[in-house]
């Protein structure tokens, strides 16, 4: 079965409702962007969603869990996978959802707290 003909719901988790059902062309992951509606969302979670079919169990659609975000613009890239803000600085998260826990909204190229590793 191809990944890419299930059907895709966008789920909002805060306030939790429904934004619609998609085909993507591409398998999002927590932590990467999608834009719907001209709206930038990060994706939390993704939930595969199964159907009793002739006795098998077969994947029927994907669920993504997103919230409202505006995209960074200091990302960079580290082994693979993007993570927000400069990664050289000791309290940087390395995380693709959230900065650092001193400065999160950013800018990290003003913050007073950056310290290079």
């Amino acid at each position: 079965m191809d990944l890419n003909s299930l059907p895709t719901e966008v789920i909002l988790t805060h306030p939790r409702q429904t934004l619609g059902s998609v085909c993507l062309d591409w398998t999002p992951q927590p932590g990467h962007y999608l834009n719907w509606n001209g709206q930038t969302y990060t994706v939390l979670e993704r939930r595969h969603r199964y159907q009793l079919k002739s006795g098998r169990y077969r994947l029927h659609k994907i669920s993504l869990y997103v919230q409202s975000v505006e995209r960074p613009e200091d990302k960079t890239l580290i082994d693979g996978h993007w993570v927000i803000g400069d990664a050289s600085c000791q309290f940087n998260a390395h995380s693709e959802l959230m900065r650092c826990a001193v400065n999160p909204s950013g800018p990290c190229n003003t913050c007073q707290f950056y310290e290079p590793i």
